[in-house]
């Protein structure tokens, strides 16, 4: 389930080192100058799960895997890249593809950056991006907005329901405002899902303070947070620079003393990964063997049958049951046996709904 997250914001924001750090498998490069990242980086990052931890700590298997997304370092935007400047039309589709948006606003002072855009304004930053997104979004609106328009003349009902969420969509672009800020129903969003809007996708921000606001904020980082009440979108406050410092070290006792300097219980990234991970609506089931304990990313919802699909289709086609423990039935018992000698072991069909830490075992024939 390869589901990726852009981070994108103006030049100069700590865009790519922030990507640095999260990047578990690669190294973008970070520069003081515009458009550094012109193809964008894929990094492919671990989600921290404590749980996994726990799990390996009973079971002591062989190896462990965690679960992954991928983050994608896409090009600094700029005012007009809805019309092609600075190579915007290329960076905007590089938005296009992904599932989800991270957001980076610079939220510190420091005349030794670069900024062509004035004096430190988060708000009026992130205006500029939803601006040119919303820009972009309009155009594959209203060109849809004449196909929809013939079809509805000529009587197609589909066409007319359409043409409905259709136009609501534009009447928020033409108002400033994102198309996730609709709420739209599933229903509703068949009408626009060939369209890919850019102001539909989930957003999360980060605000790239100064050392001395990581644990507090500052003037900058609170008015962003008033900013994106309205959409409901989670704001993380971190320092980029050092959370870059921090995954550059490989030796856990320097990385500790480091994160105790700034006292810090876990890098900010941390936060950021799992934050990000369920902005995508994905939750983690575990299997748990000697070979190995690994996490297996699902969406929330998901059946049995699909959940199982992940580890191979043949477990989807040819399902039986599923074994299931819950996490902290696991963690409680200590052990699979001892879990199914207190009950806590439950055999569960094809219309289980699984939930976020479930430890599982699948069944099944082909």
């Amino acid at each position: 389930m390869a589901l990726q997250v852009g981070i994108v914001g103006l030049p100069n924001v700590g865009k790519s080192t922030l990507f640095n750090a999260v990047s578990n498998n690669a190294k973008a490069q970070a520069s003081n100058y515009r458009f550094c990242t012109i193809d964008p980086n894929v990094g492919q990052v671990d989600v921290p799960d404590a749980r996994m931890d726990k799990l390996a700590e009973l079971v002591k298997p062989n190896r462990t895997l965690p679960t992954t997304i991928e983050f994608v370092d896409i090009a600094g935007l700029v005012k007009g890249a809805s019309k092609g400047e600075g190579l915007g039309n290329k960076f905007l589709a590089n938005i296009r593809e992904v599932d989800a948006i991270v957001h980076v606003i610079r939220c510190f002072e420091d005349e030794n950056i670069l900024r062509e855009e004035g004096p430190i304004n988060p708000v009026a930053d992130k205006d500029i991006i939803d601006t040119e997104l919303q820009l972009k979004d309009l155009d594959s609106i209203e060109k849809k907005i004449g196909r929809l328009e013939k079809m509805a003349k000529a009587g197609d009902a589909k066409s007319k329901t359409e043409l409905e969420v259709v136009m609501r969509c534009k009447e928020q672009l033409d108002n400033g405002k994102n198309v996730r800020e609709l709420y739209l129903s599933e229903e509703e969003k068949t009408a626009i899902y060939d369209l890919f809007l850019l102001s539909d996708k989930p957003v999360l921000y980060v605000a790239n303070v100064d050392e001395a606001s990581i644990h507090t904020g500052n003037k900058f980082s609170e008015a962003l947070k008033e900013a994106v009440k309205a959409e409901g979108s989670d704001v993380i406050v971190m320092n980029n620079s050092i959370e870059a410092q921090i995954s550059e070290m490989e030796n856990e006792e320097d990385k500790e003393l480091f994160l105790g300097e700034y006292n810090l219980t876990e890098p900010g990234l941390n936060r950021l990964i799992r934050t990000a991970y369920q902005l995508l609506n994905l939750i983690t089931y575990f299997t748990a063997g000697v070979q190995e304990v690994r996490a297996w990313t699902i969406h929330t919802g998901w059946k049995a049958p699909q959940a199982a699909g992940v580890i191979h289709t043949d477990f989807e086609k040819g399902f039986i049951k599923a074994e299931v423990i819950a996490y902290d039935d696991f963690v409680q018992y200590g052990s699979e046996v001892a879990c199914k000698e207190s009950g806590k072991l439950r055999i569960e069909g094809k219309e289980y709904v699984v939930k976020d830490g479930d430890v599982m075992h699948f069944r099944f024939n082909v």
